[in-house]
């Protein structure tokens, strides 16, 4: 199952040999790890370099802790590429409108993706999540809702990488960007706007009309890019 380590740079090989037994079927979601005392006699390395291997483990989203219990390989991962790309685009000194335009980027295919794969359960969902928006006067509650309407399109274009990224933007430009979603949120002629914009996703998604489904997601995207540009 393991194999004993004779290396300088020790935690990475123990990385290494964890992410093999991923790959590989050996360990699967919500498996349990050994013991840091059994991995220590498995390995044949010393405990400090355990624990750095878990903590990058834990960095990386692949493994989590439970108090009391132990170290385990994440159920979900939906979560799991928001803090290492939030640290990288700190640490590169990113402009937050990078961050619009990768979102962009993705969720005008991930929409298109989207037309041809919904099912009916997931388009009553998304009318429920529209005509909520469009009814609502608290901007706290338009942001959840404007943010499930965007993730459930995404889950319905069927693609686990998608979802991921698109979490991360989303968590991204809610850290980097403070405020903006509610920011555009308090004007109500711009509620109207974007209820008419996510209307018009959502018939377009109904019909299954793919590049109408992108065409109105570009459309929605490009306004509330260029509005949150121009007040960061």
């Amino acid at each position: 199952m393991f194999t004993p380590i004779k290396s300088t740079k020790v935690y990475e090989q123990v990385i290494e040999q964890i992410e093999n037994m991923i790959v590989d079927g050996t360990l699967k979601k919500g498996d349990k790890l050994p013991s840091e005392r059994e991995l220590v006699e498995h390995l044949q390395v010393s405990r400090t370099s355990i624990r750095e291997a878990l903590r990058a483990l834990q960095v990386m989203g692949l493994i989590e802790s439970r108090q009391g219990e132990g170290n385990f390989i994440r159920q979900s991962f939906e979560e799991s590429l928001f803090e290492p790309l939030s640290v990288m685009f700190m640490l590169q000194g990113g402009n937050p409108e990078e961050i619009m335009d990768v979102r962009r980027l993705i969720e005008i295919e991930t929409a298109s993706m989207a037309a041809g794969k919904i099912n009916e359960d997931q388009l009553k969902s998304l009318k429920k999540l529209s005509d909520a928006f469009k009814t609502s006067r608290n901007e706290q509650d338009n942001v959840k809702f404007d943010k499930q309407f965007h993730y459930e399109i995404a889950q319905a274009a069927g693609n686990f990488l998608i979802i991921n990224i698109l979490n991360a933007m989303s968590s991204l430009m809610d850290a980097f960007l403070k405020d903006a979603r509610s920011k555009i949120l308090v004007n109500k002629e711009n509620v109207e706007v974007l209820a008419k914009q996510h209307m018009g996703i959502y018939e377009a998604l109904r019909n299954h009309d793919v590049k109408r489904a992108s065409d109105e997601m570009k459309k929605h995207l490009d306004f509330t890019n260029a509005y949150i540009k121009s007040h960061i």
